[in-house]
């Protein structure tokens, strides 16, 4: 299974790290997990709440209260197989947007 850095969070989500880390406080079920040094580790699952909370407090304006809220009911709601969908979309799409970044960071490497 794959993780993420918080830089990959930062790049991913367009906010900065301490916004980040105070979202996971906010909403506990935002889970990253530490690696044996000690860094957050995010699984395509927490990027993915992080994304969606993104979405519900900048364009819908939500409160960060609403927002955890409106995440539970999501996550307890019936259309179970429509949402594994959409999340099996999703996670292929943050695999393009990481692979994307990494050519873009490779090539740069090659352009010094």
């Amino acid at each position: 299974m794959a993780s993420y850095s918080i830089g990959d969070a930062e790049r991913l989500l367009g906010v900065r790290s301490h916004v980040i880390r105070y979202w996971e406080k906010e909403v506990s079920l935002i889970q990253p997990k530490k690696d044996i040094s000690g860094r957050k580790k995010y699984s395509g699952g927490d990027l993915r709440l992080l994304l969606r909370l993104k979405h519900l407090l900048y364009k819908r304006r939500f409160t960060v209260e609403g927002a955890r809220e409106q995440l539970i009911r999501e996550m307890s709601g019936l259309d179970s197989e429509l949402r594994a969908e959409l999340e099996e979309i999703r996670f292929g799409l943050m695999d393009l947007f990481f692979m994307g970044r990494h050519v873009e960071e490779t090539q740069g490497d090659d352009d010094s």
